[in-house]
């Protein structure tokens, strides 16, 4: 029964899975794992964050789902930031106000700990949701989704593992009720009681419920409350059929109606009451009524007008009934529908208002009398007249002042509508007559509305009217009959055919009389006789007046010309003698020349006629051989001629003579013209009437806002001035997003940025402050660094005193010396270095000094040298040599270039090593490589130290100052105070025994619950140290994290078959263990924390952080609990918990960018710097670099060739020296050979050239000469560069090359970039081709390069600044330690003088004996005996005897000199510091080498020196 119960669980919560899965994709629209996916589908938080989108949108924005794409997921698994997107969920449900009871942990999210609970919290926000109106239902599928029994099984068996009691589903509702505030809580139940009131069914009991005000309903109305009642009772029903949950799991929300679905309901009621009152109102034709019922609540109305009331009843009226008869009796009035109509009433309303203004001023304009004026008033729009015209505004201002003087309140709308009408018919009637068209007329008559008048006032014609009309209509006819008669007769002739002759001879119209038929042929032959006769006659003189106009041109008489023309044969017509000229002129250039004397005419356009020049005569038969004589004129183009000319003639007469007619036409057309289109445009406005009523609202709506925005915007006016910045900033940021987005900058983008690579007065006061402040601080480090020596070795020095090892005056004497060091300022030490120092040197050794420079220089840019040389040195010289020259040759990185320099030195050093020495991947952690200590060093102190206090600074401190925290993981120390505080308690002694092993400890009850509560408190307050670490990843300086990258890379390079962990184990060793572990359990020694003088870290304080960073450093090593310790074995789950958690941390650590693409440093960025780089390095630490060179001669061979210069300023050894580095194989003055160089040189020019003189390309630009105005402003250029390198401090001036460049004349520097373009052409670094595209795009790199080397520069100054700021701070803490030793030593010296003189003496002669203590001497052999050399490697104990030691005292209280001898030999000898040896005794370190041969026992030891020196 019990397994069949917990599978019926399983398979309750697949279902409750599948509904939430349901739910959450009907929400965010997406498509969510399986539901046996489901939980593990959720733990990255995405889909969470997205619900959280969905119900809180203001506060969760889809940037701030990390992830959102969950690609990193698929790719690298759970990262610690997908945290955020459930910390974000949590959030946006406290932003809703869902109750906090049903939130889950996040860890319940990310880890799987509850997922039962992160699927209960979703139920209770959907129903929460759902309430509220902003979600879907969740539905029911308990029972309706099948899942297989492997599926079932697999979740009851992780449901065991969670081992929680699954949460009740069920229970959400009442749960969810009880959670909600005091007004919600209310509002609930006032729900809850309007819904037990429907469910009785008494409508008063109803109405009560919904006016209780915790209801928060509106507009409820007693009358209604009986159709409330009803109402509700069928939405209730309704809700109650939805819900289809089994009544054992029912919800008590399941089945009652929300506020939201109550207020619904009245809502409909009301406004059903409203519409029914609005009918009523309709039915009555009551305005009062009507108005009443339009201004209930209920239907929220607006725009409602008294004035307006006979309208809306209208409109009302007219608008039901349409509806009534399209939709039926039954139809009923919308709410949308009452309001469009109240618009339209009003829209109506304000038309005739206006109409009704217009009328008024036309009937002012007629009784002024002036006709233009009447027009424009008859023209408005608002009047709604027919259509006006201008053109008959006389007769639209006399015929309205007629009819108005018979009206003494003047026209009505109507009675103008009828006037106007009449009159613009009669206009345009007049119109037509004049146009003479008897059809338009007759049109116009029959379509205008003077048809019907003409009609009605019809008068009758005369009978003599209608004779004389009859009269004059025969005559016509007849006269026309005639001519179209003799008309036929000829063209029967012609034919030739004497019956068509006859005919038309017996024509009626022809009026002939006598014609006999029989002589049909007789008057066919003679009327052609006749015919050819007057032809022939004619046609003959025609001809010959032709040929005297041809003779008469020809021979160029104007007069003769129009003698010959005026000769009636030649039947020209459209003659003028004005013209003669003219004439002669165009007739002259028609007239060519030919040979022939025969001319052909055409006759009435079909028959020829020849005609001989030279005999004058002519025939109608074409002669033999003939020919036309082109040159001559025919009559057709003489005639052509003449009427051309005459033709142009009369119309510039008529022109001339009509010029006042010619300007009143123009003037009509245009009018007509402006007329119609100003009616079309009148027509089109009629159309868009309401539209523009609509625009002329918005326009004073309009002219009403640019007045208040005028007011605005003039208040407004630096706002406004800002956004003109913004727009010319954005055109400029378009051109820079060009200049750097493009592949190929075009030339005039580039252009516009070249001014960006001069370099301003700022840029120079800035590279100046930098370089001060780089000096400063590095001064300020060297002076930290000793004062910190010094006062850790007053710290012993006290201590010995106090232990009575040293007297008072030795500790007084070394007061006086940090007193002494610290008066020295900085400035006298440089000042001493200038004049005695290798700066003060001769020109010889000034040579020496450059080659120092270069030194240098190549020591920091090739890290290969120094890191062979780091890899080779001995341990013994390494630290000193690390923390005194490299550091100071790379300036303590303080800036981006050095910063990168000595993380490459860091990257090849542990390279090297790696390579060369790690023979098993273990070796890197138990070997200490030195890099590794190097970059430790390095970023736990000034560089990191920052990072270390705020990644820790915050949670070691809550540690710290938390009174009631008490961490003890070991078993026997809880013993033990548990007995002390039972004697304590009871007064007497305990039965227990005091000395325990742990098992026998945890065997009591008591020791096991403190234990375990003690374990819980351990892992709370680890997880907050671990939360800290976790959220600052971006803290941890770039350099460890790069670091960390490489050592993981080069592991998994040489040691390929390790496997991720392996290589993460080692990067946690490096990140946590070395780096942060330290500063966890001695958070005074590494500044994490604010000390005062003489505070310190208690021992509970400490034993608390010593057991987080052992919980810590277990967890990142994933080293379980087990042997000596199997008391805390049941932490072990936990440590593999953090271990995961840690992973992912490590695997983010090394996700960090290549130092390039970080520092933006590249092979070009030393030579386009403004100034070079500058280090400060003391003598002394130029000489320790040497002092290498004799153990490391065989591997590194550059230092040999400076040892003369070191021997001669061996002097000022402790002088501090500025040394400007430069590279020895730079590019020499005048030498063009090196490309870099002439690259650089070619780009500095062509810089110079495009600020000129503008082009398209490069190539266009050197082709094309500078004008005079180009090379002047280009002099200026020169000139105020020349002005500015004046200016310039000597450590940043060019080179002179570089200047003689830059004051060449513009013409030779195009010349010398075309020589120097071909250069780089051979070199194969531009192109012709490309049009040397190539080197503008290099110009666009520098550009882009240097606006980054400002910004980096601006960055190193506020880093400089704050870390001057810290180095003061650090200094003056120093002080206060210092001043906190002078007072003590003050102290002792007031204790000194109060004792008398005669003990003060006995006193300094004990002290002076002391310190004239004697040297030790021991063979090996007695020391062995002792216990003090373990043994000597290559010697056998027999042969001990023969090895002395010697140990001496040293000056420096706690120094001794140990010297070792071999059969009297004088061996080998070593310095040996107390304070090391204790510092061994303190680390746990029982054995230690001397004279890398000697094993020797540290504890033995510091017996021996304690027992022979200082009387212990």
């Amino acid at each position: 029964m019990d397994e069949r119960r917990r599978q019926n669980i399983a398979y309750e919560y697949l279902c409750h899975l599948e509904e939430a899965k349901q739910w959450i994709e009907a929400c965010v629209g997406e498509q969510l794992p399986p539901t046996t996916e489901l939980e593990n589908g959720l733990r990255n938080g995405v889909y969470l964050g997205k619900l959280a989108r969905f119900f809180a949108p203001q506060l969760v924005s889809e940037k701030k789902i990390y992830d959102r794409d969950q690609s990193r997921y698929k790719h690298s698994g759970l990262h610690f930031r997908h945290t955020d997107n459930t910390v974000q969920w949590l959030r946006a449900m406290e932003s809703v106000g869902f109750p906090k009871i049903f939130y889950p942990e996040t860890t319940d999210v990310y880890d799987r700990k509850n997922m039962p609970k992160v699927i209960y919290c979703i139920h209770a926000l959907s129903l929460y949701l759902f309430k509220l109106g902003i979600a879907p239902q969740i539905q029911d599928l308990l029972g309706k989704v099948d899942f297989t029994e492997e599926e079932i099984s697999n979740m009851r068996k992780e449901l065991d593992k969670y081992g929680i009691q699954m949460p009740a589903f069920s229970k959400i509702g009442g749960i969810l009720a009880n959670e909600l505030s005091v007004d919600e809580a209310a509002l609930h139940a006032a729900v809850f009681a309007i819904n037990e009131a429907i469910d009785k069914g008494h409508a008063e009991g109803t109405m009560a419920a919904l006016q209780n005000p915790n209801a928060l309903l509106r507009n409820t109305q007693k009358p209604l409350a009986e159709t409330y009642q009803d109402t509700l009772i069928v939405t209730f029903r309704m809700c109650v059929q939805r819900s289809s949950v089994a009544t054992e799991e029912r919800d008590v929300y399941e089945e009652l109606l929300t506020q939201q679905e109550i207020q619904s309901s009245v809502d409909l009621v009301n406004t059903s009451a409203a519409i029914q009152e609005l009918n009523q109102a309709l039915d009555a034709e009551d305005q009062k009524a009507l108005l009443a019922s339009l201004r209930l609540p209920a239907l929220g109305l607006v725009g409602i007008f008294d004035d307006n009331s006979c309208f809306y009843l209208e409109h009302f009226t007219s608008y039901r009934e349409h509806k009534v008869k399209d939709a039926g009796a039954g139809a009923q009035l919308e709410r949308e529908e009452i309001q469009r109509v109240i618009t339209s009433c009003n829209e109506f309303a304000e038309a005739e208002k206006r109409k009704q203004e217009a009328v008024v001023a036309i009937n002012a304009a007629i009784r002024r009398g002036v006709p233009e004026e009447t027009v424009e008033a008859l023209l408005n729009p608002e009047a709604q007249l027919p259509i006006v015209y201008h053109t008959a505004a006389s007769l639209y201002q006399g015929e309205l002042f007629s009819l108005q003087l018979g009206c003494q309140a003047g026209l009505t709308h109507e009675e103008l509508c009828v006037a106007v009408e009449m009159l613009s018919a009669v206009s345009v009637l007049n119109e037509v007559l004049d146009t003479k068209d008897s059809v338009a007329v007759i049109e116009q008559l029959s379509d205008s509305p003077l048809a019907e008048s003409l009609a009605q006032d019809q008068e009758f014609l005369t009978w003599n009217d209608v004779q004389k009309c009859i009269d004059s209509v025969n005559v016509q006819v007849h006269e026309e009959h005639e001519i179209i008669a003799i008309a036929e007769i000829n063209e029967a002739l012609n034919s030739g055919d004497p019956e068509k002759t006859l005919d038309a001879l017996l024509l009626p119209t022809a009026k002939l009389q006598g014609v006999n038929p029989a002589n049909a042929k007789h008057y066919h032959d003679l009327l052609l006789t006749t015919k050819d006769l007057i032809c022939k006659v004619k046609e003959n003189n025609m001809a010959e007046a032709v040929a005297d106009i041809n003779r008469a041109v020809s021979e160029g008489d104007a007069k003769a010309t129009l003698a010959a023309l005026q000769c009636p044969d030649a039947g020209l017509r459209a003659l003028l003698s004005e013209c003669a000229h003219v004439y002669h002129t165009q007739l002259s250039h028609l007239q060519r020349t030919s040979g022939s004397s025969w001319v052909k005419h055409k006759i009435k356009d079909k028959y020829d006629y020849f005609y001989n020049i030279a005999s004058k005569e002519g025939t109608w038969l074409e002669p033999d051989h003939f020919v036309h004589d082109s040159s001559q004129l025919t009559t057709e183009d003489i005639q052509v001629c003449l009427h051309s000319v005459t033709a142009e003639y009369n119309r510039e007469q008529l022109w001339l003579a009509n010029e006042p007619f010619i300007i009143r036409l123009q003037a009509l057309i245009r009018g007509y013209l402006v007329r119609r289109a100003h009616n079309e445009r009148l027509e089109y406005l009629r159309k868009q009437e309401p539209s523009v009523i609509r625009l002329q609202r918005a326009a004073s709506s309009s002219v009403i806002l640019m007045k208040m925005a005028y007011s605005v915007c003039h208040a407004q006016e630096k706002e406004i001035v800002k956004i003109q910045a913004y727009l010319k900033a954005n055109k400029a940021r378009v051109d820079y997003r060009t200049l750097t987005g493009s592949q190929h900058p075009p030339l005039g983008v580039v252009r516009k940025f070249v001014h960006l690579l001069e370099q301003s007065s700022l840029d120079l006061q800035e590279e100046q402050e930098v370089t001060r402040l780089r000096e400063e601080v590095v001064t300020n480090i060297r002076a930290n660094q000793q004062m910190e020596k010094d006062l850790n070795l007053m710290d012993i020095k006290i201590g010995l005193l106090v232990k009575n090892r040293i007297t008072l005056q030795d500790v007084v004497s070394h007061s006086k010396k940090m007193k002494s060091k610290k008066n020295k300022t900085s400035k006298e030490d440089l000042a001493l270095g200038e004049k005695q120092g290798i700066k003060g040197l001769s020109k010889e050794k000034r040579k020496k000094l450059e080659a120092y420079q270069h030194l240098f220089y190549l020591l920091q840019t090739n890290p290969s040298y120094l890191a062979k040389l780091i890899f080779q040195m001995p341990q013994n010289k390494s630290t000193k040599f690390m923390d005194t020259v490299i550091f100071t040759l790379y300036n303590y990185a303080s800036n981006q270039r050095e910063e990168y320099l000595l993380l490459k030195l860091f990257e090849s050093a542990l390279q090297e090593e790696i390579k060369s020495k790690v023979d098993h991947i273990q070796e890197i952690v138990t070997g200490n490589p030195t890099v590794i200590k190097l970059v430790l060093s390095f970023y736990r102190g000034a560089r990191g130290q920052n990072a270390l206090r705020q990644l820790l600074g915050p949670v070691v401190k809550e540690i710290i100052e938390d009174k009631n925290l008490g961490i003890n993981t070991n078993p026997v120390d809880i013993y033990k105070a548990w007995v002390n505080q039972l004697e304590t308690a009871t007064g007497e002694a305990s039965k227990l025994p005091y000395e325990v092993t742990p098992e026998q400890a945890l065997s009591h009850e008591e020791v096991r619950v403190k234990m375990e509560s003690s374990n819980q408190v351990l892992r709370t307050v680890t997880d907050k140290v671990l939360g800290s670490i976790m959220s600052s990843l971006d803290t941890i300086p770039y350099g460890m994290r790069y670091i960390a990258k490489v050592l993981k890379d080069t592991l998994h390079e040489k040691f390929p078959d390790a496997t991720e962990d392996e290589l993460l184990k080692i990067v946690g060793t490096l990140l946590y263990y070395r780096y942060m572990n330290p500063a966890i359990v001695a958070p005074d020694g590494f500044d994490i924390i604010d000390m005062t003088a003489g505070g310190q870290v208690h021992t509970e304080q400490r034993r608390n952080l010593a057991s987080v960073a052992k919980m810590l450093q277990h967890a990142a090593a994933n080293k379980l609990f087990e042997d000596e310790s199997d008391h805390l074995t049941p932490m072990n789950s936990y440590i593999s918990q953090t271990y995961q958690r840690f992973r992912g941390f490590f695997q983010a650590a090394c996700d960090v960018p290549a130092p390039e693409e970080k520092f933006n440093v590249d092979e070009y960025s030393d030579m386009v710097t403004l100034s070079k780089p500058v280090i400060y390095i003391s003598i002394e630490e130029i000489i320790n670099t040497h002092s290498v060179r004799h153990t490391t001669e065989n591997s590194v061979q550059i230092f040999y060739f400076f040892k003369v210069v070191i021997i001669e300023t061996y002097q000022v050894a402790k002088t501090e020296i500025s040394l400007t580095l430069t590279n020895k194989f730079e590019l020499l003055d005048g030498d063009d050979k090196d490309t870099k160089g002439v690259m650089m040189k070619t780009k500095k020019l062509i810089v110079d050239v495009v600020r000129i003189q503008p082009g398209e390309t490069l190539t266009d630009i050197l082709e094309t000469p500078a004008s005079a105005a180009q090379e002047a402003e280009h002099a200026k250029l020169v000139e105020r560069q020349v002005v500015q390198d004046s200016q310039t401090p000597e450590g940043l001036k060019s080179s002179q090359a570089m200047l003689e460049d830059h004051q060449l004349p513009l013409e030779q520097k195009k010349r010398k970039i075309l020589r120097n373009l071909r250069t780089l052409e051979q070199a194969g670094l531009v192109s012709s081709k490309h049009k040397y595209q190539e080197i503008i795009n290099d110009i666009s790199k520098d550009i882009r390069y240097q606006r980054r080397y400002r910004q980096r520069r601006k960055a190193e100054l506020v880093k400089l600044q704050q870390t001057l700021t810290a180095l003061n701070s650090k200094a003056a803490f120093y002080q206060e330690q210092i001043n906190y030793y002078d007072t003590y030593i003050k102290t002792c010296l007031d204790n000194l003088n109060r004792k008398s003189i005669k003990l003060d003496k006995k006193e300094q002669g004990k002290g002076s004996k002391k310190s004239k203590a004697s040297s030790l001497k021991y063979t090996a052999a007695k020391l062995h005996e002792k216990g003090v050399i373990l043994e000597i490697e290559g010697l056998q104990t027999n042969q001990l005897k023969n090895v002395m030691f010697d140990i001496c005292p040293c000056e420096e209280v706690g120094d001794f000199e140990i010297k070792a001898k071999f059969m009297g030999v004088e061996m080998e000898k070593v310095q040996l510091h107390f304070q090391d040896l204790l510092q061994l005794q303190y680390e746990g370190v029982a054995v230690m080498k001397m004279f890398d041969k000697a094993k020797v026992n540290v504890n033995l030891l510091i017996f021996l020196l304690n027992k022979k020196f200082y009387g212990k």
